[in-house]
């Protein structure tokens, strides 16, 4: 078993007011060569400031068309055993030279640390038709219809 993992990030999230910028460590830039090319990052990040408490596995649920406990594993929120957080972002500028990207939207904080930048290939990022269950079913289909969906609804919190 390999107990010696260790990660450093890459960079942070900045929300400015002209939009979120994803700032690499300046002696990464270079690695940002060629990425010119793609429309969509895969973006992981550390849930730095939602730290798991160490023994939580399953919380109530918080969805509103789903009532009883869901698992740590079967959600996307933030208490998690590593804190690894994974978002599908459109680039919309590039400075390769700055090390920065910029993004239409990132479910991250300010400051939050970029684990690693992939680019989105649909040939092994897309699946055409995944199962869910049914409680969240109705939900969107695709990133791009996402942003018009009533995600307040779905909530049971705030």
């Amino acid at each position: 078993m390999n107990t010696g993992i260790r990660m450093e990030p890459i960079g942070s999230i900045d929300h400015t007011q002209k939009g979120t910028v994803i700032r690499l460590n300046k002696t990464l830039a270079p690695g940002l060569t060629g990425i010119g090319g793609f429309s969509h990052l895969i973006v992981l990040w550390h849930f730095d400031k939602a730290p798991w408490d160490g023994t939580t596995l399953t919380y109530r649920s918080p969805y509103v068309s789903f009532t009883g406990d869901l698992g740590i594993f079967a959600t996307r929120g933030p208490f998690r055993p590593n804190g690894i957080a994974m978002d599908i972002c459109r680039v919309l500028g590039l400075d390769e030279k700055a090390g920065e990207v910029t993004v239409d939207w990132i479910d991250a904080e300010q400051a939050s640390p970029v684990l690693d930048i992939k680019p989105f290939h649909p040939s092994s990022d897309v699946v055409t038709a995944p199962q869910v269950p049914a409680w969240c079913a109705h939900w969107p289909k695709t990133r791009e219809t996402s942003g018009e969906f009533d995600w307040g609804s779905e909530f049971a919190f705030g």
